[in-house]
């Protein structure tokens, strides 16, 4: 059976991907809480799958409904926003939570065939996938990459994202010579047509999430957590059509 391993150093979301796992809900394997910079290449021996920056498995999910099989080889990252978005302090490359460079480290040392990984959009971000883009290009991967939003879903929210692909030697042919191209068609989600929950949070204020976030955070408390792990998540769908594209699906 293919094992996948999970990197998230929050502790909320931890418990929460633990939590997934354990109750089928995202593919088997083991999730790790430590920090990135204390990955050595030897403890992701043995995984067919490896997910950085994990939150609550959004990219999993994604290559699920994207009907990549679980035994693919290919690593996922979502690495930290904050430096590269408007809301934040845009202290960008000088910012801690910068960390490409620690997980560009780990990729150089053992080379995944596929790369999936997503950033905010932001000319910051755009700067940020640039140098991703110049990073993997000199380790020989095809790269390309969109600039998607969750409401073209038809979810009610932008959550506008950059993502891309990077592609080792022999999985270049689907990138070279085309452009990605999503499915044209807008469908919304089924979720969100059985309606939107509401979650009391400790500052007095009620936030609406999508229904099926509360089975999903079954066993894991605290409200304000909750919504902040579900906040910062990608959103597997728009995710999955991009994968399909990027793999020629």
């Amino acid at each position: 059976m293919a094992q996948h391993y999970y990197n998230e150093l929050a502790a909320y979301p931890a418990r929460w991907l633990s939590n997934l796992v354990n109750n089928g809900a995202l593919p088997p394997g083991h999730v790790d809480a430590k920090d990135i910079a204390q990955i050595n290449a030897s403890d992701l021996h043995g995984y067919s799958q490896c997910h950085f920056f994990a939150g609550i498995g959004g990219w999993p999910l994604a290559l699920q409904l994207a009907g990549v099989p679980e035994i693919t080889q290919l690593w996922t990252g979502s690495c930290p926003c904050q430096p590269f978005s408007i809301a934040g302090k845009r202290k960008r490359t000088h910012d801690i939570r910068h960390l490409w460079r620690v997980w560009y480290h780990l990729i150089t040392e053992c080379r995944p065939p596929i790369i999936f990984g997503e950033q905010v959009t932001s000319p910051a971000g755009r700067d940020w996938l640039a140098a991703v883009r110049s990073d993997l290009e000199a380790l020989s991967y095809a790269v390309g990459a969109a600039d998607l939003c969750a409401a073209s879903e038809g979810a009610p929210h932008i959550r506008q994202r950059l993502f891309f692909v990077g592609l080792a030697d022999g999985y270049q042919q689907g990138l070279q010579g085309r452009r990605l191209r999503l499915d044209e068609k807008h469908r919304r989600w089924e979720s969100w047509s059985h309606g939107i929950n509401y979650i009391p949070c400790t500052d007095g204020k009620t936030r609406p999430v999508e229904s099926s976030v509360l089975p999903l955070a079954d066993g894991v408390s605290g409200r304000v957590g909750r919504i902040s792990a579900y906040g910062n998540a990608i959103v597997p769908q728009i995710t999955a059509h991009f994968i399909r594209a990027a793999l020629g699906g």
